[in-house]
């Protein structure tokens, strides 16, 4: 039990969430299903939080002497990234927000989805609706390299 609960912490990180939390139960040889359960439901529940309240809270913090600078540069990383997704995705932004929260790279998970969805003004439900359908995207990638099936693969076709 204990083990889970870490992967359900683990996938509610920033910047490590669910593409270290996956690994990680691999690693301790957790079962998959319930092991991907959690790490999603981990990964998803801030969420929500995010969209409803990190830009409020960050355009607070944004002129505030300790925090400023950190609060600062969050906005414009979201920002960047919600123009670039923008940009690519033209009317297509669901299924490129989808895709950003959904291919493994470090910077593109849950958080900063959501925080650029936040900033594009984008609607709440299609917003969390296509964080989702990444999370489970990024969790299926991050199965199949844990469980060393693109080894396999290389190895395979090399």
């Amino acid at each position: 039990m204990k083990s889970y609960l870490i992967v359900f912490l683990v996938s509610m990180v920033p910047l490590i969430e669910l593409r270290g939390a996956i690994p990680y139960a691999i690693g301790f040889g957790l079962p998959l299903v319930p092991s991907y359960i959690i790490a999603i439901l981990g990964n998803m529940i801030p969420v929500p939080i995010i969209f409803l309240f990190a830009r409020k809270v960050l355009v607070w913090g944004k002129d505030k002497p300790l925090i400023g600078k950190f609060f600062t540069f969050c906005l414009e990383k979201g920002e960047k990234g919600g123009k670039k997704l923008q940009a690519k995705a033209g009317r297509g932004l669901f299924v490129a927000l989808m895709l950003f929260v959904g291919i493994p790279l470090p910077g593109t998970g849950a958080w900063t989805g959501t925080l650029a969805a936040s900033l594009l003004d984008m609607d709440f439900k299609s917003s969390v609706l296509a964080v989702m359908l990444g999370v489970v995207l990024a969790s299926i990638i991050m199965g199949a390299a844990s469980a060393g099936l693109f080894g396999a693969l290389g190895a395979v076709f090399s």
